[in-house]
């Protein structure tokens, strides 16, 4: 499966410095755009995997609305 986000990147002392804006948290570094691509993607991969190891055996689920200013 295949999802999109947006990457946002800057500059940082010769680094590309990025994050993704959809995911809070998910920030990564790379020495071209290219690398911070990929390394953008693992650390998405690691937050996905960290968070199915830590569901709760007897937790369930609910949709809800947010509603944002």
């Amino acid at each position: 499966m295949e999802r999109y986000f947006t990457l946002e990147y800057w500059m940082d002392d010769g680094w590309y410095v990025g994050k993704l804006r959809e995911v809070p948290g998910v920030f990564s570094q790379g020495e071209t755009l290219e690398e911070l691509e990929q390394n953008i993607q693992d650390a998405y991969r690691v937050t996905l995997d960290e968070e199915l190891a830590f569901e709760h055996p007897g937790s369930k689920t609910k949709d809800v609305m947010v509603q944002i200013s």
